[in-house]
């Protein structure tokens, strides 16, 4: 193997191994200034976009622990790695490939280390992120303490309201 080559599956077998989570996308119709606009994107997110040549990215996740099978990678691909809330870079690719017109189509993931299917991957987009999840169950928690806040205090004022109607009575 030349050594650009080598060099090019090192570094993808790098990131492979060291981002927790990644989607392997098939692009149709993706100019420089879409790319450029995805990238930012989810670089807000903590995630990168790489265009990488399939053989060379199953030979590296291949290297890496993970299975790719290259007939199931059809069309030009990209790679979108991320160390961050995959459910968030999901929504994203699908948010943003709905805006300009099916440019992205996921294909294959894994999150959190676990193999998933376009369908998977099209699953998740639709959970909410972390930072909802999060406030859901901080909801879930605090929603019995609020309820038993409220009925204590209706049972004190309930209890002064009492006692000023007797003392208006006995005057």
């Amino acid at each position: 193997m030349r050594a650009e080559k080598q060099l090019l599956l090192d570094e993808i077998k790098e990131k492979i191994e060291s981002f927790e989570s990644f989607v392997v996308t098939r692009y149709d119709s993706l100019n420089a200034v879409n790319a450029r606009e995805f990238r930012r994107e989810i670089a807000k997110l903590g995630a990168e976009y790489e265009v990488v040549r399939k053989r060379v990215l199953c030979k590296a996740a291949e290297q890496a622990g993970a299975t790719l099978v290259e007939k199931d990678l059809k069309g030009h691909i990209g790679v979108i790695f991320t160390k961050n809330d995959p459910a968030a870079i999901s929504k994203s690719l699908i948010d943003f490939s709905k805006e300009k017109g099916d440019v992205f189509e996921p294909l294959v993931g894994r999150i959190d280390g676990e193999m998933c299917s376009a369908e998977d991957v099209k699953k998740i987009a639709r959970l909410p992120g972390k930072d909802q999840m999060r406030a859901e169950l901080l909801g879930l928690f605090e929603a019995p303490m609020a309820q038993m806040l409220a009925t204590t205090e209706a049972i004190l004022t309930s209890i002064l309201h009492c006692l000023e109607n007797k003392v208006k009575q006995s005057k």
